[in-house]
């Protein structure tokens, strides 16, 4: 699962231990969400201080396949928006603040109601948001174009209604 609610993990079995136990930081950038307005949808790239690096609330933990070859795995936390999210998603990841890392990363950290109190919306005003191309929606684009601002054109409405 590449996403996990953070309100819920304590009680999930999936990530009740790697809340625990395996946490980790997974560093980005930027991230995307998808806008729906009627059946179009605008992807929105969403940065933290004008594209500087930053880290979302990990988990991972590993998984045997069904030929018994380990496999290592991750998720990212997720929780309510804030506000500049809100208008375009209902959910966003967690973004860590930079003074959290070490005691979110310490092992010795196990009680997941000290770890909990990480795991709420970014500061809006740290962040910005901007529409992008559609080109971010296919994984064979891997390029800086993919969070590339974008015009957003109004549909133009018909001449004879």
């Amino acid at each position: 699962m590449i996403n996990a609610r953070s309100e819920t993990a304590a009680s999930k079995p999936a990530f009740c231990d790697p809340l625990k136990f395996r946490r980790c930081l997974i560093p980005a950038d930027g991230f995307s969400e998808w806008q729906r307005t009627g059946k179009a949808k605008q992807p929105y790239c969403f940065e933290v201080n004008r594209g500087e690096l930053f880290s979302f609330a990990g988990l991972w933990e590993t998984w045997n396949d069904p030929n018994e070859k380990a496999l290592e795995t991750c998720t990212i936390l997720t929780t309510t928006p804030n506000a500049l999210t809100a208008p375009v998603h209902d959910r966003m990841p967690v973004i860590l603040d930079p003074q959290c890392y070490d005691l979110w990363l310490d092992p010795g950290t196990t009680d997941t109601t000290v770890i909990s109190e990480f795991l709420k919306p970014f500061d809006a005003r740290l962040m910005s948001c901007f529409p992008v191309s559609s080109r971010v929606n296919r994984p064979a684009n891997d390029d800086a174009e993919c969070s590339a601002p974008v015009e957003i054109t109004q549909p133009q409405g018909s001449l004879f209604s």
